[in-house]
């Protein structure tokens, strides 16, 4: 990789993939972490590749380790899938940690998209509750009333009068597209927004698949949603039990 110094937002192309009208898709950490899993199964799934990477000031000021002693510095990736419909898909350690950051970053990725024609973004995540949910219905929002329609027939809910608002890249992607002519949706899976939710990320997943005709495989994030609930029942177990013998002790004391 030639050498360079990281921006507000350098982009490092590793290819320039030859795309028709791609679709953006947005998965980037949040609530629940329901758009970076939906979208790092969707991109194992398909087998995307990955052609190229965003650094930016605006990311935390850290690198990760490897398990083999290296280093990479935090980034967010854009990977590609030619199929009957084109995939742009966004992925990432962070999302910026400031305004600015967030606009700058959603701006260069819109920039991005748009060079290569794209009219079309789905923005994934979480929709917190603050409980636990056996069965997350997929809330919606978009940027035109025929999407809502569209987005209906496909299970999507629609909170109307409530209102409400979508903080980060899932909502700056659709408003600032928006002023670019670009359509666009986002999809939150309902989750308690506590741990890491593969059962959310499952069912926003459904969806977005279903709507772009792409059959996957589902069976990893199953499995990733059975080693939470395990974990979860766990926690809730020892929680119990120490409630109760905290209960036992304090009743030494009456009497």
């Amino acid at each position: 990789m030639e050498k360079f110094r990281i921006r507000e937002a350098t982009v490092v192309y590793l290819e320039k993939p030859d795309l028709k009208e791609p679709i953006l898709i947005e998965g980037l950490p949040g609530v629940g972490n329901v758009g970076k899993l939906a979208a790092e199964h969707l991109i194992d799934e398909i087998k995307a590749k990955k052609f190229a990477e965003i650094y930016s000031t605006d990311f935390p000021p850290q690198v990760f380790v490897n398990a083999d002693g290296t280093i990479k510095l935090v980034k967010n990736e854009l990977y590609y899938w030619k199929g009957e419909k084109d995939l742009i898909i966004l992925t990432g350690d962070y999302q910026g940690m400031s305004s600015k950051g967030q606009y700058m970053l959603a701006e260069a990725v819109l920039d991005i998209a748009e060079e290569f024609g794209t009219k079309m973004i789905y923005t994934l995540g979480g929709y917190g509750t603050g409980l636990e949910i056996e069965k997350p219905r997929v809330i919606g929002a978009a940027t035109d009333k025929e999407l809502v329609e569209e987005l209906k027939k496909y299970g999507v809910v629609f909170k109307g009068e409530e209102g409400g608002g979508i903080i980060g890249a899932s909502g700056l992607l659709l408003g600032l597209g928006k002023l670019r002519n670009m359509r666009g949706a986002c999809l939150m899976g309902e989750t308690s927004g506590y741990i890491v939710d593969p059962n959310s990320a499952r069912e926003v997943i459904k969806v977005l698949t279903e709507m772009l005709g792409i059959k996957i495989s589902f069976a990893r994030l199953d499995e990733k949603a059975e080693e939470v609930k395990r974990i979860t029942s766990r926690i809730r177990s020892l929680e119990k039990a120490l409630m109760e013998k905290e209960s036992k002790e304090d009743l030494r004391y009456i009497g």
